[in-house]
Protein backbone atom coordinates (compact mmCIF):
# COMPACT_ATOMS: atom_id res chain seq x y z
CA UNK A 1 0.00 0.00 0.00
CA UNK A 2 2.85 2.37 0.85
CA UNK A 3 4.52 1.58 -2.47
CA UNK A 4 1.31 2.40 -4.31
CA UNK A 5 1.03 5.74 -2.52
CA UNK A 6 4.66 6.54 -3.34
CA UNK A 7 4.11 5.69 -7.01
CA UNK A 8 1.00 7.86 -7.12
CA UNK A 9 2.87 10.77 -5.57
CA UNK A 10 5.64 10.46 -8.15
CA UNK A 11 3.18 10.31 -11.03
CA UNK A 12 1.52 13.50 -9.80
CA UNK A 13 4.67 15.34 -8.75
CA UNK A 14 6.86 14.78 -11.82
CA UNK A 15 4.55 16.59 -14.30
CA UNK A 16 4.13 19.46 -11.84
CA UNK A 17 7.90 19.70 -11.40
CA UNK A 18 8.50 19.61 -15.15
CA UNK A 19 5.89 22.29 -15.73
CA UNK A 20 7.42 24.59 -13.11
CA UNK A 21 10.91 23.91 -14.47
CA UNK A 22 9.92 24.65 -18.06
CA UNK A 23 8.11 27.81 -16.92
CA UNK A 24 11.19 28.95 -15.04
CA UNK A 25 13.37 28.25 -18.05
CA UNK A 26 11.06 30.23 -20.31
CA UNK A 27 11.10 33.12 -17.84
CA UNK A 28 14.91 33.16 -17.85
CA UNK A 29 14.97 32.90 -21.64
CA UNK A 30 12.55 35.80 -22.00
CA UNK A 31 14.54 37.97 -19.60
CA UNK A 32 17.90 37.61 -21.41
CA UNK A 33 18.71 39.19 -24.78
CA UNK A 34 21.67 37.67 -26.61
CA UNK A 35 23.17 39.66 -29.51
CA UNK A 36 19.99 41.72 -29.64
CA UNK A 37 19.18 43.77 -32.71
CA UNK A 38 17.17 46.99 -32.59
CA UNK A 39 14.02 45.07 -33.52
CA UNK A 40 14.63 42.62 -30.67
CA UNK A 41 15.07 45.48 -28.17
CA UNK A 42 11.87 47.15 -29.35
CA UNK A 43 9.95 43.87 -29.18
CA UNK A 44 11.26 43.24 -25.67
CA UNK A 45 10.31 46.78 -24.62
CA UNK A 46 6.75 46.43 -25.91
CA UNK A 47 6.35 43.33 -23.74
CA UNK A 48 8.21 44.39 -20.60
CA UNK A 49 8.34 48.21 -20.42
CA UNK A 50 6.47 49.23 -17.22
CA UNK A 51 4.74 52.23 -18.82
CA UNK A 52 3.43 50.07 -21.69
CA UNK A 53 2.25 47.38 -19.29
CA UNK A 54 0.57 50.01 -17.14
CA UNK A 55 -1.32 51.20 -20.23
CA UNK A 56 -2.44 47.64 -20.94
CA UNK A 57 -3.60 47.31 -17.34
CA UNK A 58 -5.46 50.60 -17.70
CA UNK A 59 -7.27 49.07 -20.68
CA UNK A 60 -8.34 46.10 -18.56
CA UNK A 61 -9.37 48.38 -15.69
CA UNK A 62 -11.35 50.52 -18.13
CA UNK A 63 -13.08 47.43 -19.49
CA UNK A 64 -14.12 46.49 -15.96
CA UNK A 65 -15.46 50.02 -15.40
CA UNK A 66 -17.50 49.78 -18.60
CA UNK A 67 -18.87 46.37 -17.66
CA UNK A 68 -19.71 47.66 -14.20
CA UNK A 69 -21.61 50.64 -15.64
CA UNK A 70 -23.52 48.47 -18.13
CA UNK A 71 -24.44 45.90 -15.47
CA UNK A 72 -27.30 48.19 -14.45
CA UNK A 73 -29.31 46.87 -17.43
CA UNK A 74 -29.47 43.44 -15.76
CA UNK A 75 -31.99 42.63 -13.02
CA UNK A 76 -30.81 43.74 -9.60
CA UNK A 77 -31.72 41.12 -7.01
CA UNK A 78 -31.29 41.57 -3.29
CA UNK A 79 -32.41 39.88 -0.12
CA UNK A 80 -33.04 41.25 3.35
CA UNK A 81 -34.07 39.97 6.75
CA UNK A 82 -35.44 41.59 9.88
CA UNK A 83 -36.45 40.68 13.43
CA UNK A 84 -38.45 42.90 15.80
CA UNK A 85 -39.40 42.37 19.43
CA UNK A 86 -42.16 44.78 20.55
CA UNK A 87 -41.36 45.87 24.06
CA UNK A 88 -44.77 47.56 24.24
CA UNK A 89 -47.42 46.61 21.71
CA UNK A 90 -49.60 49.23 20.12
CA UNK A 91 -53.17 49.61 21.39
CA UNK A 92 -56.08 50.95 19.32
CA UNK A 93 -59.59 52.01 20.43
CA UNK A 94 -62.61 50.43 18.75
CA UNK A 95 -66.02 52.18 19.22
CA UNK A 96 -68.95 49.79 19.00
CA UNK A 97 -72.54 50.80 20.04
CA UNK A 98 -71.25 53.63 22.14
CA UNK A 99 -68.82 51.36 23.92
CA UNK A 100 -65.07 51.50 23.66
CA UNK A 101 -62.97 48.43 23.26
CA UNK A 102 -59.21 48.44 23.50
CA UNK A 103 -57.46 46.13 21.08
CA UNK A 104 -53.80 45.17 21.21
CA UNK A 105 -52.42 45.00 17.67
CA UNK A 106 -49.75 42.68 16.36
CA UNK A 107 -47.57 40.22 18.20
CA UNK A 108 -44.63 40.59 20.48
CA UNK A 109 -42.24 39.04 17.94
CA UNK A 110 -42.17 39.62 14.20
CA UNK A 111 -39.67 38.57 11.57
CA UNK A 112 -39.53 38.90 7.80
CA UNK A 113 -37.40 37.59 4.95
CA UNK A 114 -37.65 39.55 1.69
CA UNK A 115 -36.39 38.78 -1.81
CA UNK A 116 -36.62 41.72 -4.25
CA UNK A 117 -35.81 42.04 -7.95
CA UNK A 118 -35.62 45.40 -9.79
CA UNK A 119 -35.33 45.91 -13.54
CA UNK A 120 -34.44 49.22 -15.17
CA UNK A 121 -36.51 49.90 -18.28
CA UNK A 122 -35.65 53.53 -19.04
CA UNK A 123 -32.71 55.25 -17.35
CA UNK A 124 -30.62 58.16 -18.65
CA UNK A 125 -27.45 57.04 -16.88
CA UNK A 126 -27.59 53.56 -18.41
CA UNK A 127 -28.30 54.97 -21.87
CA UNK A 128 -25.23 57.20 -21.46
CA UNK A 129 -23.08 54.24 -20.37
CA UNK A 130 -24.14 52.27 -23.45
CA UNK A 131 -23.30 55.10 -25.83
CA UNK A 132 -19.92 56.01 -24.31
CA UNK A 133 -18.55 52.46 -23.88
CA UNK A 134 -17.05 52.36 -27.37
CA UNK A 135 -15.29 55.71 -27.03
CA UNK A 136 -13.89 54.97 -23.60
CA UNK A 137 -12.39 51.76 -24.99
CA UNK A 138 -10.85 53.76 -27.83
CA UNK A 139 -9.49 56.33 -25.39
CA UNK A 140 -7.63 53.66 -23.43
CA UNK A 141 -6.31 52.03 -26.62
CA UNK A 142 -5.04 55.36 -27.95
CA UNK A 143 -3.21 55.97 -24.68
CA UNK A 144 -1.52 52.57 -25.04
CA UNK A 145 -0.66 53.34 -28.66
CA UNK A 146 0.89 56.68 -27.67
CA UNK A 147 3.07 55.05 -25.02
CA UNK A 148 4.17 52.35 -27.45
CA UNK A 149 5.11 54.91 -30.10
CA UNK A 150 7.16 56.87 -27.55
CA UNK A 151 8.82 53.62 -26.50
CA UNK A 152 9.77 52.79 -30.10
CA UNK A 153 11.31 56.24 -30.62
CA UNK A 154 13.17 56.36 -27.29
CA UNK A 155 14.53 52.82 -27.58
CA UNK A 156 15.69 53.44 -31.16
CA UNK A 157 17.52 56.63 -30.18
CA UNK A 158 19.13 54.97 -27.16
CA UNK A 159 20.17 51.96 -29.25
CA UNK A 160 21.85 54.14 -31.89
CA UNK A 161 23.42 56.28 -29.19
CA UNK A 162 25.19 53.18 -27.87
CA UNK A 163 26.24 52.28 -31.41
CA UNK A 164 27.67 55.78 -31.90
CA UNK A 165 29.61 55.61 -28.63
CA UNK A 166 31.04 52.20 -29.50
CA UNK A 167 32.19 53.47 -32.88
CA UNK A 168 33.76 56.44 -31.09
CA UNK A 169 35.53 53.96 -28.85
CA UNK A 170 36.86 52.09 -31.90
CA UNK A 171 38.11 55.35 -33.42
CA UNK A 172 39.76 56.28 -30.14
CA UNK A 173 41.47 52.87 -29.93
CA UNK A 174 42.80 53.32 -33.48
CA UNK A 175 44.00 56.78 -32.55
CA UNK A 176 45.73 55.45 -29.43
CA UNK A 177 47.47 52.78 -31.53
CA UNK A 178 48.74 55.43 -33.96
CA UNK A 179 49.88 57.72 -31.15
CA UNK A 180 51.70 54.88 -29.39
CA UNK A 181 53.63 54.18 -32.59
CA UNK A 182 54.31 57.89 -33.09
CA UNK A 183 55.50 58.19 -29.50
CA UNK A 184 57.83 55.25 -30.03
CA UNK A 185 59.18 56.73 -33.25
CA UNK A 186 59.57 60.21 -31.74
CA UNK A 187 61.37 58.80 -28.73
CA UNK A 188 63.74 56.82 -30.96
CA UNK A 189 64.48 59.91 -33.06
CA UNK A 190 65.14 61.98 -29.92
CA UNK A 191 67.47 59.37 -28.49
CA UNK A 192 69.24 59.27 -31.86
CA UNK A 193 69.71 63.03 -31.76
CA UNK A 194 67.61 63.65 -34.85
CA UNK A 195 64.94 65.81 -33.15
CA UNK A 196 64.52 67.66 -29.90
CA UNK A 197 62.44 66.47 -26.96
CA UNK A 198 59.34 68.47 -27.86
CA UNK A 199 58.17 65.92 -30.47
CA UNK A 200 57.95 62.92 -28.17
CA UNK A 201 56.51 65.07 -25.36
CA UNK A 202 53.78 66.28 -27.67
CA UNK A 203 53.13 62.68 -28.63
CA UNK A 204 52.99 61.76 -24.97
CA UNK A 205 50.48 64.56 -24.25
CA UNK A 206 48.25 63.54 -27.17
CA UNK A 207 48.40 59.90 -26.09
CA UNK A 208 47.38 60.79 -22.54
CA UNK A 209 44.46 62.87 -23.82
CA UNK A 210 43.28 60.04 -26.05
CA UNK A 211 43.46 57.54 -23.18
CA UNK A 212 41.41 59.98 -21.06
CA UNK A 213 38.84 60.21 -23.88
CA UNK A 214 38.68 56.42 -23.97
CA UNK A 215 38.03 56.26 -20.24
CA UNK A 216 35.25 58.87 -20.55
CA UNK A 217 33.58 56.99 -23.42
CA UNK A 218 33.73 53.70 -21.50
CA UNK A 219 32.15 55.23 -18.41
CA UNK A 220 29.40 56.91 -20.45
CA UNK A 221 28.70 53.60 -22.18
CA UNK A 222 27.89 52.09 -18.79
CA UNK A 223 25.25 54.77 -18.26
CA UNK A 224 23.88 54.44 -21.79
CA UNK A 225 23.52 50.67 -21.40
CA UNK A 226 21.73 51.19 -18.09
CA UNK A 227 19.44 53.75 -19.73
CA UNK A 228 18.57 51.34 -22.55
CA UNK A 229 17.80 48.64 -19.96
CA UNK A 230 15.46 51.06 -18.23
CA UNK A 231 13.69 51.92 -21.49
CA UNK A 232 13.03 48.29 -22.42
CA UNK A 233 12.28 47.06 -18.90
CA UNK A 234 15.34 44.81 -18.80
CA UNK A 235 16.59 43.34 -15.47
CA UNK A 236 19.45 45.48 -14.21
CA UNK A 237 21.40 42.43 -13.01
CA UNK A 238 21.29 40.73 -16.43
CA UNK A 239 23.88 41.27 -19.14
CA UNK A 240 22.55 43.00 -22.25
CA UNK A 241 24.49 42.20 -25.41
CA UNK A 242 23.72 44.07 -28.62
CA UNK A 243 24.36 43.23 -32.25
CA UNK A 244 24.88 45.99 -34.79
CA UNK A 245 27.36 47.65 -37.11
CA UNK A 246 27.84 51.12 -38.54
CA UNK A 247 26.28 50.15 -41.88
CA UNK A 248 22.97 49.60 -40.06
CA UNK A 249 22.94 53.28 -39.18
CA UNK A 250 23.92 54.46 -42.65
CA UNK A 251 21.19 52.36 -44.27
CA UNK A 252 18.52 53.99 -42.09
CA UNK A 253 19.26 57.66 -42.64
CA UNK A 254 17.19 58.42 -45.75
CA UNK A 255 13.64 59.71 -45.46
CA UNK A 256 10.96 60.68 -47.95
CA UNK A 257 10.69 64.43 -47.39
CA UNK A 258 7.69 64.78 -49.75
CA UNK A 259 5.21 63.19 -47.33
CA UNK A 260 2.23 65.39 -46.51
CA UNK A 261 1.24 66.16 -42.96
CA UNK A 262 -2.03 64.50 -41.89
CA UNK A 263 -3.27 65.56 -38.46
CA UNK A 264 -5.43 62.46 -38.03
CA UNK A 265 -2.29 60.31 -38.22
CA UNK A 266 -1.13 61.72 -34.92
CA UNK A 267 -2.35 59.77 -31.93
CA UNK A 268 -2.51 62.95 -29.82
CA UNK A 269 -4.97 64.48 -32.27
CA UNK A 270 -7.12 61.35 -32.30
CA UNK A 271 -7.14 61.38 -28.51
CA UNK A 272 -8.61 64.89 -28.57
CA UNK A 273 -11.18 63.83 -31.19
CA UNK A 274 -12.23 61.00 -28.89
CA UNK A 275 -12.55 63.44 -25.99
CA UNK A 276 -14.74 65.64 -28.21
CA UNK A 277 -17.05 62.72 -28.96
CA UNK A 278 -17.30 61.87 -25.27
CA UNK A 279 -18.09 65.49 -24.45
CA UNK A 280 -20.86 65.56 -27.08
CA UNK A 281 -22.33 62.45 -25.51
CA UNK A 282 -22.09 64.09 -22.10
CA UNK A 283 -24.11 67.05 -23.42
CA UNK A 284 -26.72 64.67 -24.76
CA UNK A 285 -26.79 62.90 -21.40
CA UNK A 286 -27.60 66.15 -19.63
CA UNK A 287 -30.45 66.61 -22.08
CA UNK A 288 -31.62 63.06 -21.38
CA UNK A 289 -31.91 64.03 -17.73
CA UNK A 290 -35.36 65.42 -18.60
CA UNK A 291 -36.54 61.88 -19.36
CA UNK A 292 -38.45 59.97 -16.69
CA UNK A 293 -37.00 56.89 -15.07
CA UNK A 294 -39.06 53.72 -15.49
CA UNK A 295 -38.45 50.46 -13.71
CA UNK A 296 -40.18 47.30 -12.70
CA UNK A 297 -39.97 45.36 -9.48
CA UNK A 298 -41.21 42.20 -7.83
CA UNK A 299 -40.69 41.01 -4.29
CA UNK A 300 -41.65 38.07 -2.14
CA UNK A 301 -41.90 38.19 1.66
CA UNK A 302 -41.83 35.45 4.25
CA UNK A 303 -43.56 36.92 7.34
CA UNK A 304 -43.41 35.33 10.78
CA UNK A 305 -45.59 36.47 13.71
CA UNK A 306 -45.83 34.99 17.21
CA UNK A 307 -45.91 36.11 20.81
CA UNK A 308 -43.60 33.29 21.83
CA UNK A 309 -40.11 33.57 20.48
CA UNK A 310 -39.57 29.82 20.38
CA UNK A 311 -42.60 29.43 18.11
CA UNK A 312 -41.85 32.45 15.94
CA UNK A 313 -40.79 30.49 12.86
CA UNK A 314 -43.36 27.73 13.23
CA UNK A 315 -45.79 29.40 10.82
CA UNK A 316 -45.28 31.61 7.76
CA UNK A 317 -47.60 34.27 6.36
CA UNK A 318 -46.18 35.00 2.89
CA UNK A 319 -46.91 38.02 0.73
CA UNK A 320 -45.79 39.17 -2.71
CA UNK A 321 -46.13 42.25 -4.90
CA UNK A 322 -45.05 43.31 -8.39
CA UNK A 323 -45.31 46.68 -10.06
CA UNK A 324 -43.82 49.55 -12.04
CA UNK A 325 -42.24 52.78 -10.85
CA UNK A 326 -42.17 56.06 -12.71
CA UNK A 327 -40.04 59.01 -11.59
CA UNK A 328 -40.48 62.29 -13.45
CA UNK A 329 -37.97 65.09 -12.77
CA UNK A 330 -40.03 68.27 -12.75
CA UNK A 331 -37.89 71.04 -11.29
CA UNK A 332 -34.32 70.86 -9.97
CA UNK A 333 -33.52 74.51 -9.52
CA UNK A 334 -32.10 74.99 -13.08
CA UNK A 335 -29.36 72.44 -12.33
CA UNK A 336 -29.96 70.54 -15.58
CA UNK A 337 -29.84 73.73 -17.64
CA UNK A 338 -26.55 74.76 -16.01
CA UNK A 339 -25.04 71.32 -16.67
CA UNK A 340 -26.03 71.49 -20.35
CA UNK A 341 -24.49 74.96 -20.71
CA UNK A 342 -21.34 73.83 -18.92
CA UNK A 343 -20.97 70.80 -21.18
CA UNK A 344 -21.42 72.95 -24.29
CA UNK A 345 -18.69 75.30 -23.06
CA UNK A 346 -16.41 72.29 -22.54
CA UNK A 347 -17.09 71.29 -26.16
CA UNK A 348 -15.92 74.70 -27.29
CA UNK A 349 -12.82 74.36 -25.12
CA UNK A 350 -11.92 71.03 -26.76
CA UNK A 351 -12.40 72.68 -30.17
CA UNK A 352 -9.78 75.22 -29.14
CA UNK A 353 -7.53 72.37 -27.97
CA UNK A 354 -7.85 70.80 -31.42
CA UNK A 355 -6.86 74.08 -33.09
CA UNK A 356 -3.90 74.48 -30.73
CA UNK A 357 -2.84 70.86 -31.31
CA UNK A 358 -2.96 71.31 -35.08
CA UNK A 359 -0.73 74.37 -34.76
CA UNK A 360 1.62 72.49 -32.44
CA UNK A 361 1.81 69.49 -34.80
CA UNK A 362 2.50 71.75 -37.78
CA UNK A 363 5.26 73.59 -35.89
CA UNK A 364 6.74 70.29 -34.69
CA UNK A 365 6.72 68.96 -38.25
CA UNK A 366 8.36 72.07 -39.69
CA UNK A 367 11.03 72.04 -36.97
CA UNK A 368 11.77 68.33 -37.29
CA UNK A 369 11.89 68.49 -41.10
CA UNK A 370 14.18 71.55 -41.06
CA UNK A 371 16.42 69.84 -38.50
CA UNK A 372 16.52 66.65 -40.56
CA UNK A 373 17.49 68.49 -43.76
CA UNK A 374 20.18 70.46 -41.91
CA UNK A 375 21.51 67.28 -40.27
CA UNK A 376 21.48 65.50 -43.63
CA UNK A 377 23.68 68.23 -45.07
CA UNK A 378 25.95 68.12 -42.00
CA UNK A 379 26.28 64.35 -42.36
CA UNK A 380 27.21 64.56 -46.05
CA UNK A 381 29.74 67.31 -45.28
CA UNK A 382 31.20 65.31 -42.39
CA UNK A 383 31.47 62.26 -44.60
CA UNK A 384 33.44 64.23 -47.18
CA UNK A 385 35.63 65.74 -44.46
CA UNK A 386 36.57 62.27 -43.21
CA UNK A 387 37.81 61.32 -46.66
CA UNK A 388 39.73 64.57 -47.01
CA UNK A 389 41.28 64.40 -43.54
CA UNK A 390 42.39 60.79 -44.17
CA UNK A 391 44.12 61.87 -47.37
CA UNK A 392 45.76 64.83 -45.61
CA UNK A 393 46.95 62.67 -42.72
CA UNK A 394 48.38 59.97 -44.96
CA UNK A 395 50.20 62.58 -47.06
CA UNK A 396 51.66 64.44 -44.09
CA UNK A 397 52.62 61.13 -42.46
CA UNK A 398 54.70 60.21 -45.49
CA UNK A 399 56.22 63.70 -45.58
CA UNK A 400 57.03 63.51 -41.86
CA UNK A 401 58.72 60.15 -42.31
CA UNK A 402 60.84 61.70 -45.07
CA UNK A 403 61.67 64.68 -42.88
CA UNK A 404 59.75 67.20 -44.98
CA UNK A 405 57.03 68.03 -42.43
CA UNK A 406 57.42 68.72 -38.74
CA UNK A 407 55.90 66.63 -36.00
CA UNK A 408 53.55 69.51 -35.19
CA UNK A 409 52.10 69.22 -38.70
CA UNK A 410 51.60 65.50 -38.17
CA UNK A 411 49.86 66.05 -34.85
CA UNK A 412 47.59 68.68 -36.40
CA UNK A 413 46.64 66.25 -39.18
CA UNK A 414 46.05 63.52 -36.60
CA UNK A 415 43.78 65.81 -34.58
CA UNK A 416 41.88 66.86 -37.69
CA UNK A 417 41.38 63.22 -38.71
CA UNK A 418 40.09 62.15 -35.33
CA UNK A 419 37.87 65.23 -35.07
CA UNK A 420 36.34 64.62 -38.51
CA UNK A 421 35.66 60.97 -37.64
CA UNK A 422 33.94 61.92 -34.37
CA UNK A 423 32.01 64.71 -36.11
CA UNK A 424 30.85 62.19 -38.72
CA UNK A 425 29.51 59.82 -36.07
CA UNK A 426 27.78 62.64 -34.19
CA UNK A 427 26.26 63.92 -37.44
CA UNK A 428 25.06 60.40 -38.25
CA UNK A 429 23.41 60.00 -34.84
CA UNK A 430 21.84 63.46 -35.04
CA UNK A 431 20.51 62.64 -38.51
CA UNK A 432 18.93 59.40 -37.29
CA UNK A 433 17.42 61.12 -34.26
CA UNK A 434 15.92 63.87 -36.42
CA UNK A 435 14.55 61.22 -38.79
CA UNK A 436 12.66 59.63 -35.88
CA UNK A 437 11.40 63.08 -34.91
CA UNK A 438 10.07 63.66 -38.44
CA UNK A 439 8.36 60.26 -38.49
CA UNK A 440 6.84 60.96 -35.09
CA UNK A 441 5.64 64.37 -36.25
CA UNK A 442 4.08 62.79 -39.35
CA UNK A 443 2.48 60.05 -37.25
CA UNK A 444 4.06 57.33 -39.40
CA UNK A 445 5.75 55.52 -36.50
CA UNK A 446 3.64 52.70 -35.16
CA UNK A 447 4.44 50.13 -32.52
CA UNK A 448 4.17 47.38 -35.17
CA UNK A 449 7.32 48.73 -36.90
Amino acid sequence: MKHNNLLLALLIGIPVFLAEYSYGQSQVKDSVLQNATLEACIGYALKNQPVVNQSLLDEEIGERDISSALSGWFPQIEGSASFNHNLKQQVNVLNSNGQQQFLTLGTKNTSALTLRADQKILDAGLIQASKTARWYRQQFKLNTENNKINTVVNVSKAFYDILTSREQLNITNENIARLEKQLKDATAQYEGGLVDKTDYKRAQISLSNSRADKKRIIELLKYKNAYLKQLIGYPENQELSLQFNDTDMVNEVLLDTTQQLNYSSRVEYRQLETQKRLQLLNTNYNKLAYLPTIGGFVNYNWNYLNNNFKDLYSENFPSSVAGLTLNIPIFQGTRRIQEIRKSQLQERRIDLDLIDTRNMINTQYELSMATYKANLNDWKTAKENVTLSEDVYNTIKLQYNEGIKSYLDLMTAETDLRGSQINYLNALFNLLSSKFDVQQALGTITFQQ
